[in-house]
């Protein structure tokens, strides 16, 4: 079955950190750029974070860069968020999802061909 599957949200304090996992199956995501996005009630979707396919060149959400860190294993065909140092602004229903032309950026989320249905991360203080 083709599709994204992510895991590995939860509730957390102010500081704590969460790894969020997605993994896909069916088709080769290996070759195709990816990215992390979140939603907030009330808010639109936002890029977090995303990884080109080939060199693992990323990209950041200015509001993350120095707390979070994508990464991917293609062989475990898993794409990772390592979150650090979590803020009750981080709260939302995040996202994976893939680019299969690596033409867009996390900053269009409308470029973003193929989504998982979420996983959701709560920060309380």
């Amino acid at each position: 079955q083709v599709g994204l599957t992510e895991s590995g949200g939860g509730s957390v304090q102010v500081g704590e950190s969460l790894r969020l996992s997605c993994r896909w199956s069916g088709i080769v995501y290996s070759s195709y750029c990816m990215g992390w996005f979140r939603q907030s009630p009330g808010k639109e979707r936002e890029g977090v974070a995303g990884i080109s396919a080939g060199y693992g060149g990323t990209d950041y959400a200015d509001s993350v860069k120095g707390r979070f860190t994508i990464s991917r294993d293609n062989a475990k065909r898993t794409l990772f968020l390592q979150m650090n140092d979590l803020q009750p602004a981080d709260t939302g229903m995040y996202y994976c999802a893939a680019d299969t032309k690596c033409m867009s950026s996390i900053r269009s989320a409308a470029g973003f061909e193929l989504w998982g249905q979420g996983t959701q991360v709560t920060v309380s203080s």
